[in-house]
């Protein structure tokens, strides 16, 4: 086995590990990942790749691992920021082209600060679609982030470039953004795992917690133990093996004692004909009749939204925009679906903006109410087979957002409810496209829904174990 097969063979917290005993040099591990950004060039994860600089600091990494031992609980890992995040001596593009020309950014943001702190060697940063608005991940500036399982498709999004690559072996784990399903959309699309924290989990993220606050943090990962080690250091920059990782290690053998309720419903219903696919809802069923054969109390879940949804998180989601410290005239130089939003964010009056958060906060208790009769709520992720690449943003702009809405039914409605949410691939269809559940648990429970992914993961793996193997542990 030659020093690349071997790195490529471990898990995220194997070679963590390796590279804490010495097996590998920080060096040898950014080598072998910049490498294989080389060689999946075409999937278009990267708006830009600082290898001279990710070489410049693994080399830092070593020299301090010699001295020192390793500098934190991610020391040597590669990883990258999707481009909404400011890292020191790379430009902040926000997948728009209004900041290609931009200087690069002086100072790190407080999670890239925390990246460093734990030892991660920062390759560049990650494609998304303009602003991070879109469930898919392309934009005008640079190559579309293509899907590693069939490259003619989308990745997802809005962290969908983060997600192709560590679908495709170009980074072992990755940091996204969650705002309406940004984390657990790519992660379903790409057949990996996505957590989205709750609300104000993530210390470097807003703490506001009101339904306008949709945006967190999480990690993107092959396993899930290696989204619960990047999630450790998200909270803590200096702990090694903390409350996340030790919850998904102990649900290798349990998920504790949940109640667990499964829906189809969809707030968007029924503004919206949400329509699953054949293979969205064996996924669904699969993962609860593996929940149920290992003994955790599941049903069916019989309720009803409020109404109105879709109307009123358009409004709150569009009206971000107005945020944002755009120069004059910015909307004619924005794509289409950013120029839309924007435009509809200023037609309208404060008073119309208030009464839709004030719909949004009534619907949210209500949901919370409902969802709270359990430990976890499960639902699909995706409704149907990620679109090829362009689908969306070759459509007006409203049939592009509702689209988007019918692609990603159960998403958003987790960051207005501020809950944690994981998203856990569970099977395969006959064109090689996975298919996940989301998991949705209580505030503060992270902890909890990466002990039931984690085994549900290995109830999968078990599965899809030859015939022999299973009837042998029956």
């Amino acid at each position: 086995m030659t020093e690349h097969d071997a790195i490529a063979s471990l898990t995220a917290v194997q070679l963590r590990d390796a590279i804490a005993a010495g097996t590998f040099t920080a060096r040898q591990v950014t080598e072998h990942y910049l490498a294989m950004i080389r060689k999946h060039a075409a999937l278009g994860a990267f708006i830009t790749v600082h290898a001279d600089d990710a070489l410049a600091r693994a080399d830092e990494l070593d020299a301090a691992y010699e001295s020192a031992g390793v500098v934190g609980p991610l020391h040597g890992l590669p990883s990258a920021f999707k481009d909404t995040v400011h890292v020191a001596g790379m430009v902040t593009t926000f997948g728009s082209k209004l900041f290609v020309d931009t200087p690069p950014q002086t100072e790190d943001d407080p999670v890239s600060l925390n990246f460093n702190t734990a030892g991660v060697v920062q390759v560049g940063k990650t494609t998304l679609p303009e602003f991070a608005l879109s469930c898919h991940s392309d934009n005008v500036i640079a190559e579309s982030a293509r899907n590693p399982r069939n490259p003619e498709l989308t990745a997802g999004g809005s962290s969908g470039g983060a997600a192709a690559a560590v679908a495709a072996g170009m980074l072992p784990v990755a940091p996204g953004s969650d705002g309406g399903g940004s984390i657990r959309i790519p992660a379903a699309a790409t057949g990996i795992v996505g957590l989205k924290p709750g609300r104000g989990t993530i210390p470097t993220d807003e703490q506001r917690d009101d339904v306008t606050n949709l945006s967190v943090t999480g990690p993107l990962a092959q396993t899930v133990e290696d989204a619960a080690m990047l999630m450790d250091a998200l909270v803590d920059p200096t702990q090694q093996n903390g409350r996340y990782l030790t919850a998904a290690r102990n649900g290798r053998e349990s998920a504790g004692e949940l109640r667990i309720g499964y829906t189809t419903a969809s707030p968007f219903q029924p503004d919206l004909d949400i329509t699953l696919s054949q293979s969205a809802v064996q996924a669904l069923t699969l993962a609860v009749t593996l929940l149920s054969r290992d003994g955790l109390s599941v049903e069916e879940m019989d309720f009803s939204y409020l109404p109105d949804y879709h109307q009123n998180f358009q409004t709150v989601w569009t009206q971000g925009l107005t945020r944002m410290p755009l120069p004059e005239g910015a909307e004619d130089h924005m794509e289409a679906l950013a120029r839309d939003f924007i435009r509809q964010a200023r037609q309208r009056t404060q008073t119309q903006y208030e009464d839709a958060v004030a719909a949004l906060t009534e619907w949210a208790n209500d949901t919370r109410r409902i969802f709270g009769a359990y430990d976890v709520v499960v639902t699909p992720v995706l409704a149907f087979t990620p679109p090829p690449v362009g689908t969306f943003s070759a459509m007006e702009a409203q049939d592009d957002y509702e689209y988007q809405c019918k692609f990603t039914p159960y998403t958003s409605m987790i960051n207005v409810l501020g809950l944690p949410a994981i998203s856990i691939p569970v099977k395969e269809d006959e064109n090689g496209m996975s298919w996940s559940i989301q998991a949705v648990g209580r505030a503060g429970t992270e902890d909890k829904l990466l002990r039931l992914g984690a085994r549900l993961e290995a109830l999968v793996a078990g599965e899809h174990k030859p015939a022999e193997e299973n009837s042998s542990r029956s």
